[in-house]
């Protein structure tokens, strides 16, 4: 596809791996919205990431606010959604705001998002969901994160169903081992992740921003649920 031809959003894309998912973009010349829950911070964002960027202010665990912020938009040709929110919340403890919240954030949310964008979708639209590891290795005080990941698997299948043509897929990061979130982790920390991982290194950001791409292109590749974790599952 031409570099210059298509319009990427990108939810969640103002920090992390959604970040280097818009800067991959920009740099390929492609016109790139990214979204965040701060309007300025989206923007400013989008500055410094360059070329045909641009950025949007809504909360993703306030459905009410997607639409409205999303109006301006009169076409996407991809969509990444890749705004996660880190959990721990024990059942002994259990804050049940907390999981309401990220249930909102990440399956209404989500859903909204691509309601909101339906119209503006094209046949040769597609759409990539993150989702996460934690529903195939879940740990204490992930039962709201493992129960959100594995109903991203769900919102892949049915919309994939409903919105045939354009193809969606998920990708389930493991442990990006050189993202904001695991960078500063001790050594001890992290070797001990890349003993438990077949390949012996953990994903990278690349690693991800590659899959992300390769789940964008392929047009053959739809209902997938794809992995990024050097088989870190399969112990």
């Amino acid at each position: 596809m031409s570099s210059t031809s298509r319009r990427v959003v990108v939810v969640g894309g103002t920090s992390g791996i959604g970040r280097e998912v818009a800067r991959h973009y920009a740099g390929l010349g492609q016109e790139v919205v990214v979204t965040g829950r701060d309007a300025g911070r989206a923007a400013a964002v989008a500055e410094g990431i360059g070329g045909r960027s641009s950025g949007i202010g809504f909360d993703l665990a306030r459905p009410q606010e997607i639409g409205p912020a999303l109006s301006g938009l009169d076409r996407v040709d991809d969509l990444v959604l890749t705004a996660i929110s880190r959990d721990h919340n024990p059942l002994a403890d259990y804050d049940f705001d907390a999981a309401l919240h990220l249930v909102t954030l990440k399956l209404v949310g989500y859903t909204e998002v691509v309601h909101s964008l339906v119209p503006r979708l094209g046949d040769e639209s597609a759409v990539v969901i993150f989702g996460g590891q934690a529903k195939e290795r879940p740990y204490p005080g992930a039962a709201t994160i493992a129960t959100v990941n594995a109903g991203v698997t769900g919102l892949v299948r049915a919309f994939a169903s409903e919105l045939a043509p354009v193809r969606v897929n998920a990708i389930h990061p493991g442990i990006v081992g050189d993202s904001p979130f695991w960078a500063d982790r001790p050594d001890e920390v992290m070797d001990g992740f890349r003993a438990t991982t077949p390949t012996g290194r953990l994903a990278t950001m690349r690693d991800v921003v590659d899959a992300v791409d390769f789940l964008l292109r392929n047009r053959s590749v739809n209902g997938v649920n794809l992995n990024v974790d050097g088989g870190w599952v399969l112990r």
